[in-house]
């Protein structure tokens, strides 16, 4: 907000600065130079009472010139020096700053070489974790595969075991049976020939009447004798059979219970194999997670790299806009210099 009044001083200051820049101190000029403060009316009346007290400016114009002439040299010398002063501290800082950023950049870069060549190793694992775990699924379905197999060869064999349990209980019925049959012709052969001594004893009176009946009936007794025997030996021989049959079914009996040890074992190997691949599930879930987190810590290391490749942009921008300033000012301070030497 603009002050309401404004002192003498002031005005003589404002007067001396405009003389001094070569311009002419109006009462527009001296309130501008006084940041638009203060009464035209009473500036107007300072500026005359100053010029009364200088005794006139016709009178001192020649003093007022050379008096002018010294400031603005003072000036011009001040002025180049802070210039120069303060181009030599932007150019330091901004050297500064350059080499902080490249160290920065340098820093950013070496960790962000680090954390991709951590991603590649980690993107590797998690490659090879999935072929493992693809080659452990082929395996596993491989296993239940061979284990469904089994447990049908199982069924199989079993209902073969229940089939030739019942064939052998037939063959030992029908074993049983060739035995009491041949038990039966004994007894009956035992009585006939019992009766046969009680029939001889009886008729040796009649022996030698009926000789030629009795040569007959042992005749056909004989073929029955020789027909018996067959059938025993028929009944052995199949007897031997179903023996070889039994001692063939007890030894399939036998790899049926060692195949079926071996498909425990192998149960044994895929519950293995399944807890080994839910492992490698968890290890993978991990590694995914490790995986996500470096790959957010790279984002986050690659936006701050660009926010920072957008600071130093700023910085050389600012730093190439210091740099036509000071340039600028040095034109002009050295064409200062010059006037001021021509004028000299």
């Amino acid at each position: 907000m603009a002050r309401s009044g404004v002192y003498k001083s002031e005005v003589r200051q404002a007067r001396d600065s405009l003389l001094a820049q070569g311009k002419n101190p109006s009462v527009d000029a001296v309130r501008i130079a006084l940041g638009n403060t203060g009464s035209k009316t009473t500036i107007h009346k300072y500026l005359k009472e100053l010029e009364e007290d200088d005794g006139g400016v016709d009178d001192h114009k020649a003093s007022i010139g050379e008096a002018l002439q010294d400031l603005v040299g003072r000036l011009a010398a001040q002025l180049k020096e802070e210039a120069n002063h303060r181009v030599d501290q932007i150019l330091a800082q901004g050297a500064d700053k350059d080499k902080r950023h490249a160290e920065t950049t340098a820093a950013l870069r070496q960790e962000v070489a680090a954390l991709s060549d951590n991603l590649q190793r980690a993107e590797a694992t998690a490659l090879q974790e999935r072929s493992a775990h693809e080659h452990i699924s082929e395996e596993l379905q491989n296993e239940k595969i061979i284990r469904h197999t089994l447990e049908r060869q199982v069924i199989d064999l079993k209902e073969r075991l229940a089939e030739n349990d019942a064939h052998r209980q037939s063959i030992e019925e029908k074993h049983q049976h060739a035995r009491d049959a041949l038990e039966h012709y004994r007894q009956s052969v035992k009585e006939q020939r019992d009766q046969d001594q009680r029939r001889h004893e009886q008729q040796v009176q009649q022996m030698q009447a009926e000789m030629r009946q009795l040569q007959q009936s042992l005749i056909v007794k004989q073929d029955d004798v020789t027909r018996l025997n067959q059938e025993g030996a028929r009944l052995v021989s199949d007897l031997s059979h179903a023996q070889n049959a039994l001692y063939d079914q007890q030894s399939r009996n036998r790899q049926l219970e060692q195949k079926l040890e071996a498909l425990q074992a192998i149960e044994q190997h895929a519950k293995a194999v399944e807890a080994r691949l839910a492992d490698k599930e968890n290890q993978t879930r991990a590694q995914k997670l490790e995986l996500g987190a470096a790959i957010a810590k790279a984002d986050e290391l690659i936006s701050q790299v660009r926010n920072l490749e957008l600071a130093l942009a700023t910085a050389d921008a600012k730093l190439a806009a210091q740099q036509g300033v000071v340039g600028e000012l040095r034109t002009y301070l050295e064409t200062r210099a010059t006037s001021n030497a021509k004028s000299d």
